[in-house]
């Protein structure tokens, strides 16, 4: 395994600017992603200050910005301005709304309109047909199918994503996400489908110096940890 041999593209996925900023320096990143939970939980209150904050700092790298609305109405509106930031800025547009109100028909008006879309949460074959129908052959676009918690409900995301990626064959502008991976090994499996692309956190990113790490060595590392902690506790018997 070498990550310099993956053809799957990998876009980080945050919301913190100096680790976003690190990130798109890395030659391994082609992307970046964010979305509103991420931005909440660093503190971000002025959503257009901080998107165009990014972008002056990475003005290049593709970048998703998740709309927030939970009406289509505002939503497109909302989708409109964020694509308005730049060329290289993707409109996220939910797959439905809280009530369950498909976006089907909003994403076919924006990709009418020329503008680039990331559709997020889809978690179904369905969903992914439906939502590439409506792209249709119109601006790039990215569908998010969020494998890791397809995952977490016991069910193996692989067969999905390889049916997904077939979905997408007839589009060329229509690129897959492997969305919410759980381990780096999620990487590896997706690029050996032929998923276009997969959105990593930094903690998974930071284990990228582990890959193809000799597992007796590893084995080693692993007991000195459990040695050194159990000297640091004081542990006696």
């Amino acid at each position: 395994m070498d990550v310099k041999n993956l053809r799957v593209k990998i876009f980080a996925d945050g919301a913190d600017k100096a680790g976003m900023v690190e990130m798109a320096g890395k030659p391994w990143i082609s992307g970046l992603t964010t979305n509103p939970t991420l931005m909440r939980k660093v503190g971000i209150s002025d959503y257009r200050a901080f998107a165009k904050d990014i972008l002056s700092a990475i003005p290049k790298h593709p970048i998703s910005f998740e709309v927030f609305s939970d009406d289509f109405v505002e939503m497109e509106r909302q989708a409109n301005e964020i694509a308005s930031w730049g060329a290289n800025v993707y409109a996220k547009i939910p797959v439905t709304n809280t009530k369950r109100e498909t976006a089907y028909g909003l994403i076919r008006r924006l990709a009418k309109a020329g503008v680039k879309q990331n559709v997020t949460a889809l978690m179904t074959l369905a969903q992914v047909r439906d939502v590439s129908a409506a792209l249709g052959a119109g601006p790039a676009a990215c569908v998010s199918v969020f494998a890791g918690r397809i995952a977490d409900t016991g069910r193996d995301p692989l067969p999905m994503m390889s049916a997904a990626v077939e979905m997408l064959r007839p589009y060329p502008n229509q690129e897959l996400i492997w969305a919410s991976p759980r381990e780096l090994l999620n990487i590896f499996q997706a690029d050996e489908i032929g998923c276009h692309i997969i959105t990593v956190t930094n903690d998974i990113l930071k284990k990228l110096s582990l890959v193809g790490k000799d597992l007796d060595e590893y084995s080693l590392d692993t007991v000195k940890m459990f040695y050194d902690d159990a000297k640091a506790a004081g542990f006696s018997l």
